[in-house]
């Protein structure tokens, strides 16, 4: 039985909040898109299987993971998990200070960024392949470039009027799924250059 992934999922019990807010089980779903056993998962992450397992039913008691199969290994018989989403948003109905949901919600964004450059690189190495073998032609275009910012209030201004922008060019041009229409993904990141680099 296959078991739908969804994009995104919005936190919105405080029990699931609590369980994200350990960065290893933040971790344990990232290698969850696709299913795997606690030994998988342990062994991908340099970790001890007893010590994933222990965060998987934590994860699985609050509804952020579901078994999904087992797998035979020997004469062992494993469960096999999956994360019920690629992303998990904290929502603003928690009822937690903002000062935490703000840094949850920093640690959610970079998540999904990870997340979405992983699509982008598995989405570009196919349109390669397409290419290559001249199927069709493949338009694409990307744009990197830095903004300098002094402080909060300057930076939320900056994010805002971008956010702002970005929903006005979707809304003129999302229109609808129809015959003649080409999909475009269009994927937007902005974060603080790390240090260093």
């Amino acid at each position: 039985m296959e078991h739908e992934l969804l994009d995104s999922f919005v936190v919105q019990t405080p029990e699931q909040g609590m369980a994200l807010m350990n960065p290893l089980r933040a971790e344990i779903l990232s290698h969850l898109r696709e299913p795997a056993s606690a030994a998988q998962v342990a062994k991908a992450m340099n970790e001890q299987p007893q010590r994933i397992n222990y965060h998987l039913k934590t994860l699985e008691k609050v509804g952020l993971v579901r078994r999904v199969g087992t797998r035979h290994v020997r004469n062992l018989v494993e469960v096999l998990y999956q994360a019920i989403a690629r992303t998990f948003i904290l929502s603003d109905e928690l009822g937690w200070d903002s000062e935490t949901v703000r840094k949850m919600k920093d640690q959610s964004s970079l998540m999904y960024l990870i997340t979405a450059s992983d699509r982008l690189k598995r989405d570009a190495l196919r349109l390669m392949e397409r290419s290559d073998e001249g199927k069709a032609e493949v338009p694409s275009i990307s744009m990197q470039f830095h903004v300098y910012l002094t402080d909060e209030k300057h930076r939320a201004a900056f994010v805002r009027e971008y956010a702002e922008t970005m929903k006005k060019l979707a809304e003129k041009y999302q229109g609808s799924e129809r015959t003649g229409t080409v999909a475009y993904r269009v994927l937007t990141a902005v974060y603080p250059e790390p240090d260093g680099e």
